[in-house]
């Protein structure tokens, strides 16, 4: 080893090992405060009890909202210059898109307030078959006057030319969930398609490409390989995004304000709120993941997810992680989703910053049906699980709060569904109702802290979300981690609903285990006995939680449907960015 090179290489190693043993330590506290189940404090039966576990986790909540409300503060209080020398490339990826979604998206894309002469427009269609022809008439259409490019690639970087009688689209290879390339291969000759791409989108502002179909991380590498070194920074849009007008603005704001950050993202709402309720809930927990939990990763520069629908990238710095990104393997599969996040921690890995700004923001389609919803979540869950292992190979060169989270977050999930089971079968049907009311209690006091930093009272029904969290969510990430190499069962193009019904396994599992465990509970107590004074004391517990549990979401349902779904009604446009 070069002498030279010592200090350096002993600095990381004791970062490394300062790591290891910092979430060795969180693990470890955690996992012992959940197991010796220390009461702080409890009445006088110990029927009800509030542990040091618990503590924990409010003390997690705590810290979490503090730091959030820092970032929010600073972000108030910065004004940042933005120089407008800048060039910036906008990418749009499209994939089967609804034509309404994919007309506000050009729209909006058209009226973003940045400097013509530095803003090139690119937009990557997943497929060139004529059903696909729509999307690149329309962005024609939008951009007309423009300096206009458009072409129709038989190929794309890394599927070969079609043999003879190979069908045009790639149809016939499509997975089940639209996000199955299959096998994909180096081009070993330079196709003459990929030099006309090249020089196309070097030479033109706006550009359309349609090619062979292969996935988003291949219709997102297209743009990035063509634009090489072209420009300064590269934005990434999907083709369901409505973009305010200062969205491009404000990310390179911060990505000038300091050389340290290599990517910064913005607050993604929610497009089609008022089309059910799982649109809307989802348009609650957007909020909170943007503005509270990515809020508090900003703080300390750490964000773990640059989100697809409004994201910035230093340039120079992308292109030289570019084909490690597109090959990344996982248990010998190529990973074909997740690209989004693989790609903040690509940025991670390098020693950079990850920035988040609330004054970036857009508005962007979600599943409005349960299923299609799970779906989606299934597989974002996939690829948090894999990127975790990613990500914590890198803990060591970033701030100790990213180490600390990822343990939190990671084991989080299996804490809960030990306790529920746990409890579920505990033979107490207190316990079964304590766990009901200990989670909504949890989640009405995320809504409260919601309420009270975005200024809004909607954020209350924020802790109907738990509903979703338990019965869907929970089970879906065992699901996921078990398929975990599985490229399929994502969610489908927006012209087409989700055929698949796989991720309702998990559900159905996790439902009968839970009935299991109250039938079993409602046997054991119907033969217990219920004269002592314990017992009596537990049924008082019984009849006054039962009453505000059902109480609660009597209440809350009413609400929901007297107050927002008549305020959706009357303003389905809620949400409509003006452009």
């Amino acid at each position: 080893m070069d002498p030279r090179k010592a200090p350096k290489f002993l600095i990381s190693a004791g970062r490394r090992l300062l790591t290891i043993a910092f979430a060795l330590l969180i693990l470890g506290v955690l996992a012992w405060a959940y197991v010796a189940g220390i009461q702080l404090v409890a009445d006088q039966y110990r029927i009800m009890a509030f542990g040091l576990y618990g503590a924990f986790l409010a003390a997690h909540l705590a810290v979490q909202s503090f730091f959030a409300s820092l970032e929010h503060r600073r972000m108030r209080r910065e004004s940042l210059p933005c120089s407008y020398t800048k060039t910036v490339a906008l990418t749009i990826s499209a994939y089967q898109e609804d034509p309404s979604y994919l007309r506000q998206c050009l729209e909006s894309v058209r009226a973003t307030l940045y400097p013509a002469e530095k803003l090139r427009v690119l937009m990557v269609i997943d497929g060139n078959s004529p059903d696909d022809r729509y999307m690149l008439d329309m962005f024609q259409e939008v951009f007309a006057g423009e300096d206009v490019g458009a072409y129709v690639w038989e190929n794309n970087y890394h599927r070969p030319p079609r043999l003879e009688g190979e069908q045009g689209g790639g149809g016939g290879a499509r997975g089940p969930g639209g996000e199955e390339p299959g096998v994909y291969a180096e081009v070993e000759m330079v196709d003459p398609g990929q030099l006309v791409v090249e020089e196309l989108i070097r030479s033109r502002r706006c550009v359309c490409v349609m090619q062979r179909w292969g996935g988003k991380r291949e219709v997102m590498y297209t743009a990035f390989r063509a634009l090489g070194s072209s420009v300064d920074y590269i934005q990434v849009c999907d083709s369901d995004t409505k973009l305010d007008p200062r969205a491009t603005v404000e990310l390179v704001k911060v990505l000038e304000a300091n050389q340290r950050y290599g990517a910064v993202g913005g607050d993604v709402r929610i497009l089609n709120v008022s089309d059910s309720f799982i649109s809307f809930m989802s348009s609650l927990r957007y909020w909170m993941a943007f503005n509270v939990e990515r809020a508090c990763q900003s703080y300390f520069d750490c964000v773990s997810c640059i989100s697809g629908p409004l994201g910035l990238y230093r340039n120079d710095l992308l292109q030289q992680f570019l084909e490690s990104w597109y090959n990344q393997k996982f248990l010998g599969t190529h990973c074909t989703f997740g690209d989004d996040r693989h790609l903040t921690n690509r940025m991670l890995s390098m020693g950079y910053a990850t920035k988040y700004t609330a004054r970036s923001r857009c508005y962007s389609e979600t599943p409005a049906q349960f299923l299609r919803w799970l779906a989606q979540q299934t597989r974002w869950t996939k690829s948090y699980f894999r990127e975790w292992l990613y990500n914590a190979l890198w803990w060591h060169r970033h701030h100790l709060w990213m180490t600390y989270e990822a343990v939190v977050a990671g084991v989080f999930p299996f804490f809960v569904t030990a306790t529920v089971l746990r409890l579920f079968y505990g033979a107490s049907l207190w316990d079964v109702l304590w766990v009901l009311l200990c989670v909504q209690l949890v989640a009405w006091v995320k809504a409260l802290y919601a309420c009270w930093l975005r200024g809004s009272p909607r954020m209350l029904f924020m802790s109907l979300y738990a509903l979703l969290y338990m019965g869907g969510l929970l089970p879906a990430k065992y699901f996921a981690i078990a398929t975990m190499n599985k490229s399929s069962w994502g969610t489908s193009g927006r012209k087409k609903m989700v055929g698949n019904l796989m991720p309702l396994l998990p559900v159905s599992i996790w439902g009968l285990l839970l009935l299991g465990g109250l039938g079993y509970t409602l046997y054991r107590e119907a033969r217990a006995d219920w004269t002592g004074l314990v017992k009596q004391a537990e049924l008082g517990y019984l009849v006054i939680g039962a009453g505000v549990y059902l109480g609660y979401w009597t209440g809350m349902v009413l609400l929901y449907g007297v107050w927002i779904r008549r305020c959706c009604r009357k303003r389905a446009d809620h949400y409509t960015v003006q452009v």
